[in-house]
């Protein structure tokens, strides 16, 4: 799919190890809806004046539960 391709890619720019960039496609894969709604809190903050990094930071320790549970459910 051109999504995942286009996801690869950036991950891939930003440095981030092929594994670890195989695992982020599978949980956004498994849980879209979930990714989407961090996605569009961390974009409302980043609005709002907060730092990128601070903004993800503070989003995903949000959802650390849901996330886990992604995680759990694609180890199996």
């Amino acid at each position: 799919m051109l999504k995942d391709f286009l996801m690869k890619k950036m991950l891939k720019a930003r440095g981030v190890p092929e594994d670890q960039i195989d695992l982020v496609l599978t949980l956004v894969e498994k849980n879209p809806e979930l990714f989407q709604k961090i996605a569009n809190e961390i974009q409302s903050k980043i609005k709002g004046g907060q730092d990128q990094m601070q903004a993800s930071m503070e989003v995903m320790a949000k959802y650390k539960n849901e996330i886990q549970a992604v995680m759990a459910e694609v180890k199996k």
